[in-house]
């Protein structure tokens, strides 16, 4: 099996153009700007998936997690890539909706953020070497558990404005 370490990554400028690509340990050693994408999974209620990171991810282990998501591939589409990572991380086949573009410049690395949503009516699968517990839960109390407890950072940031752009329920 190939180490993710060693996957090529692309990196970008301040206007999320392609200048060149690294190993994947050479964008987190320098923390250079690349490309992510983002999934949101709500369920037809409106209720937020949540879950909990294993400790053997390569950042942020352990901590709760608001999105399914990743490090977009060499040549890979935001969208390419929420696809692909939603079915990986949470086994959901779906063309998750766009909803926006987000600059993020955290403490674990820069990136452009393509932030996706998708409506789930049914069950969720994640992969055990992702995620050791999952759950929807009502954005209320999502923001009660943020208050309390570790999430990704760059999730954060990504969840608050697409509080704003969110579609509405009507349940």
């Amino acid at each position: 099996m190939r180490n993710p370490h060693d996957e090529p990554v692309e990196i970008v400028d301040d206007q999320d153009r392609v200048v060149r690509v690294v190993h994947r340990r050479e964008m987190r050693n320098r923390r250079l700007r690349h490309r992510c994408s983002y999934v949101f999974v709500l369920d037809p209620n409106g209720r937020v998936y949540v879950h909990r990171r294993t400790e053997s991810k390569d950042i942020y282990p352990g901590y709760f997690d608001l999105t399914a998501g990743g490090v977009n591939g060499v040549g890979e589409s935001y969208a390419e890539c929420a696809a692909r990572e939603l079915d990986e991380e949470l086994g959901i086949t779906a063309s998750p909706i766009y909803r926006f573009t987000q600059r993020y410049d955290g403490p674990e690395g820069p990136c452009f953020g393509g932030v996706f949503d998708v409506v789930r009516d049914g069950e969720v699968r994640w992969q055990p070497e992702e995620v050791v517990w999952g759950e929807f839960k009502p954005v209320d109390e999502v923001e009660r558990m943020i208050a309390s407890e570790r999430f990704c950072p760059d999730a954060l940031v990504m969840f608050e404005r697409w509080l704003t752009a969110r579609p509405r329920s009507s349940g």
